[in-house]
Parts: structure tokens; sequence; C-alpha cells
């Protein structure tokens, strides 16, 4: 029997308790109930893919451990054991009561070992489940990266954890000599799913479950930051804006009732009248605001809970740089329905879930195969599938929205850290003090998303969403593109394109070209207004009215006619000489 050790126990063959499971767990607990969960004899198909679930993992504790070597500290496990059992030979029965991480396997096996004699120049380990020809040791270069030397970090006793350095990539090829490694005190999140399915492909919720069980993917709230700018782009989108509408970039003052606020661009500086495209492809953070005031934040929330990144959100403008906290899971999410042409999709771990009597209790896709039954299909094609998905966004306003994320890969703030060799589309994020990174991204098939922060939140010097959490993205969509593929962003029917300036946002003919030129999706019978300024209602110098010395205030000379941004035809007088306001005052 497999009680008595005659056959070995169905569990040796269930994947191991990490992130994925235990949100499984979870979600299901909750829908199940807990008895029937655990005691229904439930046969549970999940949507992992468990080569990427190991791509994922690596490619988030990678980022992990680069951010906390960074740091130069060295803190280890924490843990130690009585310097005497190394003398009398019981220190293994001790170590394998300690309660540490042994399931990371980043660059090779990570095992668990205690120190032993420390020298200036190298340290002794006793390593665990390794035998001892002779002293496994530990040279001074390989703790470089750390603060002070082996005596001002370490004692007799330690517990640590090393790895074999080897001449192959994962622990392959020669044995060079152990090296130490730590459980990076800084955490994140990664998920990835199918955009049309909702399957999620892979979850981590940190860099090892062993060392710390809460899942960041999905529980863990933190502010988005400038990764919520796509929604603000996309109600505007759909509110008469366009890729090419020019937004004023220039200082804003707002009275929240507890103080000013002068929100600023990461770069503190300037840019003046910008096309929108611009605005999300550099994360300008005035643009946003400006933009945000001139559509309505009461509109960019209800954008926001439709798509399911918050339940409730208060329309302050400060909300739209994305200072309001919300989930990694439900970011992600919200991106599909970016990828996939503006369709809702819900994630979902699970494809179906059985009862012990093999019936089908819960299955997640319910679209409708209208050719599955048919013997034989024209050569070429494939099943037939109606999905009948709620629309929640306009599909032209999709695909307008991910041409211009897709700038943020090729020339805006993921530039050079994103590069998957077909069409990519993502948004950086990166809050104030650098305390929370970002990145969600996308293709035609696959959306990914990686949040990187301490679990009690801290600046993270030098640390960007492009910088920090773009390699977790692209070491993982390397793999997934070679599996799932990519292909071009659908382009749905009803509009035509125009080639516009980028930098100015002027039409150009058609035979432009050039960096600086940009093939624009605009809705039939929609043109590129040139010269048309949005500056969100916000009192500008532009906006005061100048006169001349001696005109009559009355009787306004010639001007220059413009039309507003509400549609109003202005005359705006003739510049003033200096001494007046145009000149900036009097110093």
């Amino acid at each position: 029997t497999v009680q008595t050790g005659d056959y070995e126990s169905h569990r040796a063959a269930l994947p191991p308790r990490d992130y994925f499971t235990d949100e499984i767990r979870r979600q299901l607990s909750r829908n199940f109930g807990e008895e029937e969960f655990f005691g229904g004899g439930l046969t549970i198909r999940a949507t992992v893919d468990p080569e990427l679930q190991v791509v994922a993992a690596h490619s988030l504790q990678k980022a992990l451990e680069d951010r906390d070597r960074s740091s130069g500290s060295w803190r280890g496990t924490g843990k130690t054991v009585d310097p005497a059992s190394i003398d009398d030979g019981t220190w293994e029965d001790a170590l394998g009561k300690v309660r540490v991480a042994r399931n990371v396997t980043l660059g090779g096996q990570w095992f668990v070992a205690v120190v032993d004699q420390i020298g200036d120049n190298q340290m002794s380990l006793k390593i665990e489940g390794q035998p001892e020809p002779t002293p496994w040791v530990v040279p001074r270069k390989d703790i470089s990266w750390m603060k002070g030397s082996f005596r001002d970090n370490f004692s007799r006793g330690d517990v640590v954890h090393v790895r074999r350095m080897t001449s192959g990539d994962n622990g392959a090829g020669d044995f060079i000599r152990w090296t130490l490694r730590q459980v990076p005190e800084v955490q994140g999140g990664f998920m990835a799913m199918d955009v049309n399915t909702g399957r999620v492909l892979a979850l981590q919720g940190g860099f090892s479950y062993q060392n710390s069980v809460f899942n960041r993917a999905t529980p863990a709230k933190r502010q988005p930051g400038s990764s919520f700018k796509p929604f603000v782009y996309a109600s505007a989108l759909d509110s008469g804006f366009t890729p090419a509408s020019i937004i004023v970039d220039a200082p804003i003052e707002i009275d929240t009732g507890a103080g000013i606020w002068r929100p600023q661009n990461a770069s503190r500086q300037f840019y003046g009248p910008t096309p929108l495209r611009t605005g999300i492809e550099h994360s300008r953070n005035l643009m946003t605001v400006r933009l945000a005031q001139e559509v309505g934040m009461e509109v960019v929330a209800a954008y926001a809970e439709r798509f399911g990144v918050y339940d409730h959100l208060d329309p302050f403008l400060a909300n739209a740089l994305g200072s309001a906290e919300t989930t990694l899971f439900r970011m992600v999410a919200a991106y599909a329905m970016f990828a996939n042409g503006g369709e809702r999709v819900e994630p979902t771990l699970v494809d179906r879930v059985q009862d012990r009597w093999g019936r089908t209790i819960y299955r997640h896709d319910n679209r409708i195969c209208d050719t599955c039954s048919t013997e034989q299909l024209p050569e070429g094609e494939g099943p037939r599938i109606t999905a009948n998905r709620e629309r929640i966004m306009d599909a032209i306003t999709a695909y307008q929205l991910t041409s211009m994320m897709q700038g943020v890969v090729q020339r805006g703030t993921a530039a050079g850290r994103v590069h998957l060799g077909v069409p990519t589309a993502g948004k950086t994020g990166t809050t104030n003090g650098s305390k929370d990174a970002w990145f969600i991204g996308f293709t035609s098939n696959v959306v990914a998303g990686c949040y990187i922060g301490y679990d009690r939140p801290r600046r993270m010097p030098g640390a960007s969403g492009g910088g920090t959490c773009g390699p977790v993205f692209q070491r993982f969509m390397t793999e997934a593109v070679k599996k799932y593929g990519g292909g071009k962003f659908k382009l749905p029917p009803g509009g035509h394109f125009i080639k516009i300036d980028r930098f100015s946002g002027a039409r150009l003919p058609d035979s432009a070209s050039g960096d600086y030129v940009v093939a624009e999706y605009f809705r039939n019978g929609e043109e590129p207004v040139f010269g048309v300024m949005f500056d969100g209602g916000f009192a500008m110098g532009s906006n005061l009215p100048l006169y001349l010395p001696g005109q009559d205030t009355t009787t306004a000379g010639a001007g220059t006619e413009v039309q507003t941004s509400t549609g109003e035809v202005v005359v705006v007088p003739e510049r003033a000489t200096s001494g007046t306001v145009a000149a900036g005052g009097l110093y």
C-alpha cells in the first residue's frame, strides 16, 4: 500500500506548493468553500505553463538579486546553529532543523550551509548534502560587492546560502568554486496571461515561496504610478482627442484643500505644446494632469473602474498619476483589454474543475465553437470560435492607444530595455521617490507585468520602471514569443492613416519620411486639427489679455484668431512691448 511505503503516493507527481497553486487554493476555497475544496475530491486543471512559470520565477529573482546586491549590504538568513555542533559533527542535523528557503534555483540550485572557519582571504563552509573531500571555501573576491570583510559580516555558526559557480549557465559546465547568495530584502511580483482567453500562464508573488508566502502579484496593493496613465489617455481618445492633439506641457498649481500641489515632470523641465503621443511615450506628468482636467476626472475614474483597475476611484487629479493603490493582477488584466482590441477578459488560474465523479462543475472558457462538429474544414481554415465578449472600449481607441504605447518601447521610457522582434507595446511606472517600479507590456497574444518594491515602501535609489522591471519583461517574453508567437496588432475597420510630425503634431504629406514622421490612425471623417492647444483650463500666461501701451482696452486692435479647446473662436491681441506682463514683469 501507499501507507506502508510499497507504492509512491500520487502526491509526488503533483506540483509543489508555490505562489500559483496557493492562489488557486485561495480563490477556489472562496468559491466552493474550504470543506468542499479540501474534502470534495476535486480534480483541478490549472492554466499554468510549467516552462514559462520557471522562466517567470528566474526573471523576477534575477532582477531582485541585482537590486539587492547594488545596496552592498549583507544580511544573510538571520539564522544560526550552535558552533559546538560543527566540532562534534552534528551540524548537519542542526542545519536540517533550520527553516530557510531550499527551493531557489536561480543560476543553479541554492544550498544551505553553515560558516566554519573565517580568515582574511577566505571562509570555509559546511554545505548541506555535499561530501567533504576537502573544506569548501569562499574566496575574498566573492564578497567584493558587499561592504566590509569576512569578519565584519560573518560569525562561526551563521547559516548562509551558496551555489556552485560553473563555467556554464544555471549550474552547467565545470565547477569553479562556491559563491555566497542571499534572499533579497526587496520584493516584487510578476504575472503573464493570454490576452484573448484570460488564462494566466505564469504567476510569481515574490523571490521564494518558502521564504515568504505573501503573494505580491494578487492581494498586495501598491501605487501603479505612471503605469496608470494609459487609462487617462484612453478616456481622452474616447472623448474626441487624437494621438496628434496638442497638450500644453507647462507648470500647474492645484489647490487640494490641504495645500498647493505642484506636479512636476520627472525631468523637472517643461516642454510647451506637445502632441498627445509624446506625452505617453515620455510619461509627461504635467500633460497627463492637464488632459485629465480637460476630460474630467469623473470620466477617467469611470474608465478605470470599467476596466476593473479599481472598484471605486475618487476623482482627484493626483489619481491621474497613479497615486491610488491597486494590484498587479488587476493592472495586467486591464492591459489585456488594450491588447485584444477593447473586449472584456477575466483572468483565471483554472481551466476546469471536476467533482469526484468526473462531472465538470466549473469551466472558465464559455466560448462557442461554431464549426467544431464539422467533419472536414476547408483547407487553411481553423475552427471558428465565437467569444460574445462585452466590448468595454472602442476598437479604434484601443488600436490608437496600443500604437502610442508601442512608441514607449521604440523611443520612450522603455527604449533599449524591451526589444522582442515582434510588435510590442507597454508602459513604465515609477512612483515618487522610486518606491515602486512597474512595467506592463504586451504582444498580440500575451500580456505580462512586473512590479518591484520593498514590502514596507522605501526609496530604491536609481530604480525606474524601464530599468528595473523592463529586463524582467524582456527575459520572460523572449521565451514566451518563442512558444506563443506574436504578430501585428489587429487593425479595426473604420479608420485611415495620416502622416504626422511627431514633434509638432502637424500633418505631413503622404510622401514624408524620416525619424520625425509617424503614421497615426484616425477615424473616418476625422482629421488632425493643427493649432488647437488644450491647457486643461489652468491659467497660463498665454490666456492673459495683453494690451499695447495706450491701447483702448474696450476695442482691441488687430490680433490672431484662434480656436480654444472648447471650440470657441477668440482673438488674441498683438504681443505687448517690453515693460508689461509679456516680458515677465519688471525685475
